[in-house]
């Protein structure tokens, strides 16, 4: 198994419920199945986050987002948060492989989400904490951290539960940035909407991919927007 929801009681795990619940994980993925994962993350050639595809990607990578999705591993991560039956609400999987500098400004998420978790997969990090997920304790400062900052690298893993301060964000950062996120979303009619507004996000990002590469580039450090 890829995922198994055994590994987050490592004793590394930080869970933690203020100032909002979320939880850091690390080492969530084997070390053999590194190679495959790279193979076969999706080869997108446009900056952001992607609706999946199946289509997109390799038989890992698959196997993977089946086992995020799963009603098992949705269960554990809602014990840890304290969501009761967050395995049944729909998810909504996007992936990304690489970042503009306009992206990672603070945000809470919308309010059509119960919680989101990401996993990451590059396999190094420049010595820089631009990229970094970052937990915060406010919407207008990116260095006011509630917990150490998480490096993007491989098996690494966050998930946190979607309210009016749960801030978070990244230093700006322009390059290959690996991940996997799921949603667990209030509704299908949620899901639909935004995987309608994702692939047309894709559509014009392979249009005016240099256009979107510009915009915002010159972004505040502690730039922030209201979902």
């Amino acid at each position: 198994m890829l995922l198994d929801p055994a590994r987050l009681d490592r004793p590394d795990t930080d869970i933690r419920h203020e100032p909002f619940s979320f939880m850091i994980a690390h080492g969530q993925l084997p070390d053999e199945s590194r190679g495959d994962l790279d193979r076969d993350f999706p080869q997108y050639s446009s900056a952001g986050f992607f609706p999946y595809d199946a289509a997109d990607c390799g038989p890992s990578v698959n196997e993977l987002v089946g086992q995020m999705t799963s009603r098992q591993f949705s269960a554990a991560i809602g014990r840890h948060l304290g969501i009761d039956g967050l395995e049944t609400y729909p998810t909504l999987v996007t992936l990304c492989r690489n970042l503009n500098r306009r992206h990672g400004t603070i945000h809470t998420d919308s309010k059509s989400k119960i919680a989101t978790a990401l996993i990451y997969l590059n396999p190094m990090w420049p010595d820089t904490s631009d990229g970094c997920l970052r937990f915060l304790a406010s919407i207008d400062n990116i260095d006011d951290v509630v917990a150490p900052e998480l490096k993007p690298l491989y098996g690494e893993f966050a998930v946190f539960r979607r309210s009016e301060n749960s801030f978070h964000g990244h230093l700006p950062y322009e390059g290959e940035r690996r991940v996997i996120q799921v949603a667990w979303l209030t509704s299908e009619e949620e899901k639909a909407r935004k995987t309608k507004r994702g692939k047309f996000s894709r559509a014009f990002k392979k249009i005016f991919g240099k256009l979107d590469r510009k915009v915002g580039a010159d972004r505040d450090r502690s730039a922030s927007h209201r979902d």
